[in-house]
């Protein structure tokens, strides 16, 4: 592009040619009624004979017809909320110093200051646009001299929560720039009504792919077919106004801070490696326990200096940190981080819109006890309640623990008496070290399940050692198939109960309390809305229970602790240091049978399997 001004006019030709659509599909719905009106016009003058009375009849039918569904689809889509990305509103009295750097910009660029500042949780910053009357306060009542007119806002500037912690005030500012920049072309009227149409058309979309009743369904349906069939006619128009948009909103920021902007650049995908790895190695365990980390941007910052440390190609980012940090920009940090901590939780795994009592944050401070020591306990109570329902056929008969008391009840997986039923929780010690009466759980009471038809239950071990599950796994061929399957089958089945525990807490009514507008179309097709990572494999998940059981007995018999890495999530520490190198033995076992390395490596930190380990 020459100059601001060409891309400017490229993109309002664009923007002409979607709205040339609209009104070719206005005057297609009209023209039945025109033509009803030329037949009876002429035959009330008498330039028509009575031949004609029958194609007008036909023509005033038809026109009725297309009038009534005109109207059906305008009124749809008029009323068709468009999606709003999630976002936390940042208000000028939370972060007075931020909003006057976004206006000092929008000042040197010579374009309209962004109507308001929001925060979400994702490396990218867009500028989106609000004015849509179901976004916005309620309409009031216009008055003659136009006071109660609601004067058009310009759009609102949506920043990636991990820029403001990670980068510097002059990199995020030089960041901004091109982004701020486009509202010079959002503020031009024809790529204004463009824009509205698309995301009108999109909206009705979303309502009608949503509708349920066959006497609703049916119009909403015809309505989802003409809003397709208007965006394909102006996908492409609106795809090169978009382009032409950024490119005029580009080249008009080449003169602020353009050395800046190369180096803020690289920040940016050096910020969205790491928050990947924060969101998927350590967010993400955190979370299927019912807990969110509070400080996420917090910790992007942790991980990103680890990985400068880590890697080569980051090395001299992190030198940049004696700099001043954007996050200083906001009042409350540490508020803000909390709340967007809580929306990626929401968008990424699917969390309630609130903390609760199955819903509580957790500091990094507290992840290593709170969170990696009580994902290990579960993971290793899953495995063995799994093992304790394998039948007998499947496996090899289990030898006795040495140093367990023989006159001592079998125990089973979390510590239960064998002839307790399997799905019985097991009672929390009292305060004298003897049971203490747990309180009955809500529901139905548990009935125990008969034994598979291929056998019956095998005989419970003496208690839920490592050495059994080494046993188990290293001398039958079938026991690791059927107890990843198994494993496989407990998981799908346990996030089946939270995806209905979600669901029965009303999504629609907490946002609405805390004020997220998420539009049509958003949030209604069920939450995550970016899921992370796929589903595990059978193989996977008994890879990373039979880990979870070592580093238990690691824990308990050799005097590990549980930690965190920034990049790789948790981690067990043996004197202090991380082991890292407990993946491939476990691999061995469960690929191929074969125990030899893992048992070396036991023997290496000093583990003893033949101990009983706490479970959860």
């Amino acid at each position: 592009m020459a100059s601001p001004e060409t891309g400017v006019l490229a993109a309002r030709a664009r923007a002409l040619a979607v709205l040339r659509i609209r009104s070719t599909a206005r005057a297609v719905a009209l023209l039945p009624a025109a033509v009803a009106v030329v037949l009876f016009a002429g035959r009330a003058t008498g330039r028509l004979g009575a031949g004609w009375d029958l194609a007008g009849w036909i023509a005033g039918g038809a026109a009725v017809v297309s009038l009534l569904l005109a109207g059906l689809v305008t009124a749809v889509v008029a009323r068709a909320r468009p999606a709003l990305s999630p976002s936390v509103p940042i208000s000028e009295k939370s972060a007075p110093d931020l909003y006057r750097l976004v206006r000092d910009l929008a000042e040197r660029l010579e374009v309209p200051a962004p109507s308001a500042i929001a925060l979400t949780p994702d490396c990218d910053s867009w500028l989106e646009d609000r004015t849509h009357r179901a976004h916005g306060p309620p309409r009031r009542l216009r008055r003659p001299d136009g006071a109660g007119r609601r004067a058009p806002e310009a759009p609102v500037l949506v920043i990636g929560s991990p820029f403001l912690w990670w980068m510097r005030v002059a990199e995020l500012r030089a960041l901004l720039a091109p982004v701020v920049a486009g509202t010079g072309p959002s503020a031009h009227p024809d790529i204004a009504a463009a824009r509205r149409f698309i995301r009108g058309l999109d909206a009705a979309v979303a309502v009608s792919a949503r509708a349920g009743g066959r006497l609703r369904g049916l119009p909403l349906r015809f309505v989802g077919r003409v809003a397709r069939l208007l965006l394909r006619a102006g996908r492409e128009h609106a795809t090169i106004m978009e382009r032409a948009v950024a490119a005029a909103a580009s080249e008009r920021a080449q003169n602020v801070d353009y050395g800046l902007r190369i180096v803020a650049q690289e920040q940016v995908g050096l910020a969205y490696a790491g928050w990947d790895r924060l969101l998927t190695r350590v967010a993400l365990p955190a979370w299927r326990m019912g807990r969110w980390p509070s400080r996420l941007d917090a910790g992007v910052v942790s991980a990103l200096t680890e990985l400068s440390r880590r890697d080569r190609l980051a090395d001299g980012f992190a030198s940049r940190l004696g700099e001043r940090p954007a996050c200083d920009l906001l009042e409350e940090p540490g508020a803000i981080d909390r709340a967007a901590s809580l929306l990626a939780a929401r968008l990424f795994h699917g969390g309630p819109a609130e903390p609760g009592p199955d819903w509580s944050p957790v500091g990094w401070q507290q992840y290593p006890e709170e969170v990696v020591d009580r994902k290990w306990r579960l993971e290793a109570a899953r495995l063995h309640r799994v093992l304790d329902n394998l039948p007998a056929s499947a496996l090899p008969a289990a030898p006795p623990a040495t140093g367990a008391d023989p006159a001592a009840s079998p125990l089973t997986y979390a510590h239960t008496p064998a002839h307790a039923p399997a799905g019985r929780r097991r009672a929390a010690p009292g305060p004298d070290g003897g049971p203490a009466v747990s309180p009955p759980a809500d529901g139905p009471p548990h009935t125990e399940s008969p034994p598979p038809a291929d056998g019956p239950p095998a005989a419970p071990a003496p208690g839920p050692t490592l050495a059994r599950v080494i046993d188990r796994l290293a001398q039958d061929e079938r026991a690791g198939d059927l107890v990843a399957a198994r494993l496989g089958a407990e998981v799908e089945r346990e996030e089946r109960e939270e995806a209905a525990r979600q669901a029965a807490r009303g999504r629609c009514e907490q946002d609405a309390a805390i004020g997220v507008a998420w539009g049509d179309g958003l949030a209604e097709g069920g939450l995550p809305l970016f899921p992370l990572q796929p589903p595990r494999t059978g193989r996977e998940l008994l890879a990373d229970h039979v880990t979870a059981m070592v580093c238990c007995a690691a824990v308990d018999t050799a005097g590990a602790t549980p930690g965190l890495d920034w990049l790789d999530g948790p981690a067990l520490l043996v004197d202090g240091a991380r082991r890292a190198d407990l993946g491939r033995p476990v691999l061995s076992l469960v690929d191929d049978g074969d125990a030899g390395p893992l048992r070396g490596w036991l023997t290496t930190v000093g583990v003893r399997p033949e101990k009983p380990v706490r479970l959860v």
